[in-house]
């Protein structure tokens, strides 16, 4: 494991960059100035990644409360009519920002896929999977790490998914 480096920008760890760790991958960590309401447009714009390429970690629940996850491009909204079809729901929506803490784990602008609290299943939207590499949230506001995206399907289980709108 490499040394714990001292400087300013570095993050103390969090349950996701432990898992990743664990899994033994190597992630990039990109620390940013969090803004409350900015979402992944902002944090692209401040790190100078194209949005399509920050990938958000949206908790979402079917029409039995039964949480789920989607892992969606930053500039890109989820049609829910499109996920519940396409993974056999009746209905799909956002949960209260409460009610994700509670299954994630963490705190909404700063929820990881990876270490949630509740295991639930993980959705990708397919054309997240043919980027080379992809910025994801590691567990904390401001504070998002780059990784590969196949290790959405390794290391969650990820199932692909279209239902991808323009933002």
């Amino acid at each position: 494991m490499a040394k714990k480096d001292q400087r300013n920008d570095r993050v103390s760890e969090t349950p996701a960059t432990q898992f990743l760790k664990a899994q033994k991958v190597v992630f990039t960590e990109h620390p940013y100035e969090y803004l409350e309401h900015g979402g992944a447009q902002h944090s692209a714009e401040v790190l100078g990644w194209d949005p399509f390429h920050v990938v958000k970690t949206l908790i979402m629940e079917d029409q039995d409360a039964k949480p789920l996850v989607v892992l969606m491009h930053g500039n890109r909204k989820v049609s829910t009519k499109n996920l519940a079809r396409q993974i056999g729901a009746k209905s799909v929506a956002p949960c209260a920002p409460e009610t994700a803490n509670r299954h994630s784990g963490y705190l909404v602008g700063g929820t990881s896929p990876f270490a949630t609290r509740k295991t639930m299943p993980v959705f990708v939207e397919s054309s997240i999977l043919e980027l080379p590499k992809i910025l994801i949230n590691g567990g904390r506001r401001g504070y998002l790490v780059g990784i590969d995206p196949a290790l959405c399907l390794t290391l969650l289980g990820a199932k692909a998914v279209q239902c991808a709108l323009e933002d």
